[in-house]
């Protein structure tokens, strides 16, 4: 299924959309500017259909599950308050025109942000909604869009959008949506071709493809799977704290980059970690118990890895893991016998977490061997060395440090990977006259 000029078309005329692609986008580019209020209002008016219940049905069909969470997120996210206050943390100053008066007689110049043109979205299918987000961002900054859907869509980006435009027909020129499978190559490099900007949500192999693709000068929006992890130095409210991590675990399966993959502990004993996972597993059972959705799949995946792991440790490869197995999760506790074994890993995921020593004084040191994934660390401590704590994260290279049980949590004018996306996706014009 294909979204173009705001019609719905088969997959057999992508060949023929595509070749006429660069010609429609010059016309849009060369007519007027997309006013970021008209954006506002159809996202605004959309949210509040969701909010009444009109689109329901679709967004059931579509999410896989938890559909009321996604429900009210997306309500808020595209709620005019939210807009505008992103549009204000992200730009802030930058809006609008200004001007600069540089010393020694250098004349005058004026500066404005503007869009960079056309953006192509490459989206990855770990978040139920991310593609449309990507798109809508891409709207706010007046860019035209061109988006590879995932696998995983379902068809609700082509819905959300269809509707949209139904609402505001001033967007169709700017949105472009292709369900094109990630082997056609052809049909991507074209889609490429026409992009002054290329934003890629995936994994490693997928920013590596996306690089091919890129034509030198293109500028290249790399959201690149990150890790989220948590640390653990001492309590406030024990029981609290570690039903809040062990929720977070379970709810978000571990998919999201900002889940809790492995849980350091601030000591140098293999043997406080053991009583860590002893101590931690009843938690997780809990947690598990009250999310009634199971992925046989999954399960499946795991049973292999940790056999996988089991052999391994048996011919004297690999990391020292001891596992403790509970109903539908389970704690490991790893002691490294590599060189890089000791800092963060992917976990098994669906509830089954990696518990680590690291030490105050290594967490600089053994967290930047992992540099190109930090992204979260959720920091359970007592409130004195919190500060302390976060800053020595922060250095290392978490650009979030939140609450273990709020990890995920989206913030409406935060970052995103420490960067703001909207002004990725813009470019500052200098015009000075005489």
């Amino acid at each position: 299924m294909i979204l173009a000029g705001g019609k719905i078309y088969e997959q057999t005329e992508q060949e023929r959309i595509l070749e006429g692609l660069e010609e429609e986008i010059a016309a849009t580019l060369a007519g007027e500017e997309l006013d970021r209020e008209v954006v506002i209002n159809a996202a605004d008016a959309f949210g509040e259909k969701i909010r009444r219940g009109d689109y329901d049905k679709i967004i059931r069909e579509a999410v896989s599950e938890k559909a009321e969470e996604y429900i009210a997120k997306a309500a808020a996210m595209m709620s005019r308050e939210a807009l505008e206050m992103r549009i204000k943390s992200e730009l802030g100053n930058d809006i609008g025109e200004r001007e600069i008066c540089p010393p020694f007689g250098v004349k005058r110049a004026k500066l404005r942000l503007y869009p960079l043109g056309v953006l192509f979205h490459i989206a990855a299918g770990n978040m139920e909604g991310l593609p449309a987000f990507s798109v809508l961002e891409g709207l706010l900054t007046g860019n035209v869009n061109i988006l590879k859907l995932p696998r995983a869509d379902g068809g609700l980006t082509v819905e959300i959008f269809r509707e949209m435009i139904k609402t505001e027909p001033r967007l169709k020129k700017y949105v472009y949506i292709f369900d094109t499978p990630s082997t056609d190559i052809t049909a991507m490099e074209k889609m490429a071709a026409a992009a002054n900007g290329i934003a890629v949500w995936g994994g490693d192999e997928a920013v590596r493809v996306v690089r091919r693709l890129a034509k030198p000068g293109v500028r290249l929006i790399e959201w690149g799977h990150k890790l989220g992890f948590a640390y653990i130095s001492g309590y406030e409210d024990k029981e609290r704290e570690l039903s809040a991590l062990a929720e977070h675990i379970i709810s978000t399966k571990q998919l999201l980059c900002s889940s809790c993959q492995v849980i350091f502990i601030d000591t140098e004993d293999m043997g406080e970690t053991e009583k860590f996972c002893e101590e931690f597993l009843p938690y997780l059972e809990r947690a598990a118990e009250k999310d009634n959705v199971r992925d046989i799949g999954a399960t499946a995946e795991i049973s292999l890895k940790m056999y996988s792991d089991e052999l391994e440790k048996a011919i004297g490869a690999g990391t020292e893991k001891k596992v403790y197995r509970g109903k539908n999760c389970s704690a490991v506790s790893t002691v490294s016998t590599t060189a890089c074994g000791g800092g963060l890993e992917l976990s098994y995921m669906h509830g089954n977490c990696l518990v680590k020593p690291l030490r105050e004084n290594d967490i600089v040191k053994v967290l930047r061997k992992s540099k190109e994934y930090l992204q979260t660390a959720g920091l359970i401590c007592e409130r004195d060395r919190r500060e302390r704590l976060e800053m020595l994260l922060i250095k290392a290279g978490v650009c979030r440090v939140m609450g273990a049980g709020n990890m995920s949590e989206e913030i409406i004018g935060g970052s995103h990977d420490g960067e703001f996306g909207l002004r990725r996706y813009m470019r500052m014009v200098t015009e000075a006259r005489g």
